[in-house]
């Protein structure tokens, strides 16, 4: 087995999307190939017979969405189910998980209709037109990918890299940036008090950045050491660009996407053509960087988002602490898998990343094994303290000079105007965090009361408008 060159990266690059499983964005990836990469390598992919029941018990197939596929890039069309119950029925046919948790994962279609028929009677949820149950087997064909499946291809991709926990966003990106969402369970809690990454490079000095898309970085309002941290570790994207272009990358740079409806997380029913977009652009800013043969880009979503997937989670994930969980969880189960892609020059192409059998699969810890493994730091929980890095992936000793995505067409579809568009779920979680900031209003006060948002567009300004005042409150206190 080649060394890897782990201690030759001195940028480790982390962009985290929303709620896309790996079957539905990457499962199609060698699927004409026998499930066998062009290294020779087996890829647990789809061979195109996975099957779901629905309601009569009947079987739906998966599908390849095609470009002709009515509203191609907002495939599934809906939001599905994400939290725990909602897992729960996806992969036993049960709110409940039974024991021992041996998964089928043939709940999807079920729970999916039993998704929209709620959705369609609540204001705020809108479903494509003549979006139905099935939908949910609808999967990505590389050919509509051509730039997540085009890196996946020609640099690495992790087919057993699983959400750490099965439920929904903030409790998975909580285990993302500290190893532990401190026994919650759903996007309740909105604020950890547990140390994160970014804290413990603060204290061994190496810097830092969270970026924002266009907005301040949600994850800084996520925990006391990037709330209380300096303006310096945030910023946009187009700071991200531009310190990939003057080479002055941070060690640890962690990339949000935009939040609202018509933005770029690839949230279902958001366009995912958007999406792609942006992972073109940040792999063009890296690639054209000075800093380019010392990065390493770990792209990853934070959980499957109630998107089919035919894999069952494993069952021995090591709880990161004595926090009891909420729905009475224990915290050694993984949530499913989501699409995960390497790349660095140091890569070599066509790789399947796996870890042996039988030992801690990869999940989001990994991000931060990798972390504390290149700059040898302490381990923040139980559970990154026992997760495996992705250093192995690097067996180059001399970066790759090729591109996979030349000549590579990024895809599009019609945007939608924000105005026309509902506050999104993260958009209200960002808009009550800023509305909770110690700004001083005209009496020197700091009571505020969020006003009601009407639109993605009202939520945006007003996140922005809050966290400049608290900023510069900051400034003059």
């Amino acid at each position: 087995m080649a060394v890897n060159q782990l201690s030759e990266i001195q940028n480790i690059v982390v962009l985290m999307l929303e709620n896309r499983s790996f079957d539905h964005m990457l499962g199609m990836l060698y699927t004409a190939d026998g499930n066998i990469s062009p290294s020779g390598q087996e890829y647990e992919g789809l061979s195109g017979k996975e099957a779901n029941p629905d309601a009569n018990g009947e079987p739906v197939r998966v599908f390849a969405i095609q470009s002709d596929t009515p509203h191609a890039y907002f495939m599934p069309g809906a939001d599905p189910g994400e939290g725990y119950l909602a897992t729960n029925s996806q992969l036993f046919g049960s709110n409940a998980a039974p024991v021992p948790p041996v998964a089928k994962n043939q709940g999807f279609v079920t729970d999916f209709a039993y998704t929209l028929g709620w959705e369609a009677k609540t204001p705020g949820f809108t479903p494509v037109a003549g979006t139905v149950a099935s939908d949910i087997m609808g999967v990505f064909t590389p050919k509509m990918l051509p730039v997540l499946s085009g890196l996946a291809r020609g640099f690495a991709v992790c087919d057993h890299w699983f959400a750490s926990v099965p439920t929904e966003t903030l409790p998975n990106r909580a285990f993302a940036s500290a190893a532990t969402s401190q026994g919650h369970m759903d996007d309740k809690t909105k604020k950890y008090t547990a140390p994160s990454i970014f804290g413990l490079l603060s204290e061994n000095d190496i810097d830092w950045v969270i970026y924002g898309y266009t907005s301040s970085p949600l994850t800084r309002l996520n925990f006391p050491d990037t709330t209380n941290a300096a303006a310096s570790h945030f910023g946009l994207f187009t700071d991200f660009e531009k310190a990939a272009a003057d080479g002055t990358l941070a060690a640890y740079s962690f990339l949000e996407p935009s939040w609202d409806a018509a933005g770029n997380s690839q949230h279902p029913n958001y366009n995912v053509a958007l999406g792609e977009k942006l992972i073109f652009d940040v792999y063009t800013a890296l690639r054209t960087s000075p800093q380019w043969n010392e990065t390493l880009l770990i792209m990853t979503y934070d959980e499957h988002g109630g998107c089919y997937d035919h894999v069952a989670p494993p069952t021995n994930a090591t709880p990161p602490d004595s926090s009891a969980g909420e729905f009475g969880f224990d915290f050694t189960r993984f949530g499913l898998r989501v699409p995960t892609v390497l790349v660095s020059p140091l890569i070599a192409p066509g790789t399947v990343f796996r870890v042996p059998p039988g030992s801690m699969p990869l999940d989001h810890t990994s991000i931060l094994a990798t972390l504390e493994t290149r700059w040898n730091l302490p381990a923040l929980t139980e559970r990154d303290a026992k997760a495996p890095h992705v250093g192995n992936v690097l067996t180059l000793k001399t970066p790759r000079t090729d591109d996979p995505l030349q000549g590579v067409t990024v895809p599009t579809a019609a945007r939608v105007d924000a105005a026309t568009l509902p506050v999104s779920h993260l958009q209200q979680v960002q808009a009550e965090l800023v509305a909770a900031l110690p700004v001083p209003d005209a009496h020197g006060g700091l009571h505020h009361v969020m006003p009601v948002l009407a639109n993605a567009a009202q939520a945006r300004a007003y996140i922005d408008e809050r966290t400049a005042a608290w900023q510069a409150a900051q400034l003059h206190g």
